[in-house]
């Protein structure tokens, strides 16, 4: 049996810890606030999750303790604070999709340089946290370069309703889960300004390729990106009404502004923090990402959505 902790007690988080409590691992789900885990901890439900019983095998606690894997399920800007205070685990788990404002480094970069005795894996794929805490049928991705990892994670995580792959591209796998929340903003904002499911379509496509080609020049797969981690997350949050990152785009596509539309949402929307750093990324390997800068353009206010749109499609006619 696998002592698996999962570091961070939001609707993701307790999802996570449901899947593996299912899979017959010894699990904690570690909360930052202690009156928040002490309350979930009596309660066995989480605000964020309200439908959903968490089982009394579950420990709830704010006292973060070393395991055999852990899975860190907390946004990508507080990745680094919380693994400088997580003891050593054996095997660390990204579940956090972005890339870091500032350092333009992925979260695999960040694990390697903060705990560089652990073997790293990420997590990713096209999962809404309600369907998976309810055991509806979902998949993901396993990625990283150590294959004995990618079995561990998989035989401890995987239910008959929560189908795992294994995949050697981590720079992919990565890449393509953060990019999708920038994409999915400039989908929800054609819809929210009303220009119809032909320009959402459009947009998801053209953003697959920018999303493809950074992923290449970074030394990704362009298969990767062709799969769960890629083209399924896309897709899942791009038309998923659930998805945060698609209600902030709506917002702005209705004309609300960025702090109504953010205010909108309860949670975190990745995709606003990850545009403006994935952009920066691009620009300095010299690859062209014409949605991902509109959305970054939206998101910092320089921008409407009717002004982005014009931009984008007066761009120079080219083969696709």
């Amino acid at each position: 049996m696998n002592r698996v902790s999962i570091i961070g007690a939001g609707a993701w988080g307790t999802a996570l810890a449901l899947v593996a409590a299912r899979a017959g691992n010894l699990v904690t789900l570690w909360a930052r606030d202690p009156a928040r885990a002490a309350e979930i901890q009596a309660t066995r439900r989480n605000p964020r999750l309200p439908n959903v019983l968490i089982p009394e095998g579950i420990t709830v606690t704010s006292t973060l303790h070393g395991a055999d894997i852990a899975l860190l399920a907390v946004p990508l800007p507080h990745l680094r604070g919380v693994l400088r205070t997580l003891p050593r685990c054996g095997i660390l788990v990204d579940c956090a999709k972005g890339v870091e404002a500032g350092t333009h480094a992925l979260p695999l970069d960040i694990l390697a340089e903060i705990a560089p005795d652990s073997a790293h894996i990420v997590l990713t794929g096209p999962n809404f946290a309600h369907e998976v805490a309810r055991s509806l049928p979902a998949a993901a991705v396993v990625a990283g370069r150590d294959a004995e990892a990618r079995r561990r994670v998989i035989t401890a995580l995987s239910t008959p309703e929560f189908r795992l792959y294994g995949n050697d591209d981590p720079i992919g796998a990565q890449l393509g889960g953060a990019a999708k929340n920038v994409v999915a903003i400039a989908a929800g904002a054609a819809i929210g300004a009303g220009l119809g499911e032909n320009a959402r379509a459009a947009l998801v496509t053209r953003g697959l390729a920018e999303i493809t080609r950074l992923a290449v020049a970074l030394g990704g797969q362009a298969s990767t990106v062709a799969g769960l981690s890629g083209l399924g997350d896309l897709l899942l949050t791009c038309t998923g009404p659930g998805s945060r990152n698609f209600r902030v785009g709506f917002a702005l596509g209705e004309g609300k502004p960025f702090a109504e539309a953010l205010a909108s949402i309860s949670g975190v929307a990745e995709g606003v923090p990850t545009a403006p750093a994935m952009v920066q990324l691009a620009e300095s390997l010299g690859v062209s990402l014409p949605i991902c800068h509109s959305v970054a353009r939206l998101v910092s206010g320089e921008a409407s959505v009717a002004h982005e749109m014009v931009a984008l499609l007066s761009r120079p006619m080219r083969d696709e």
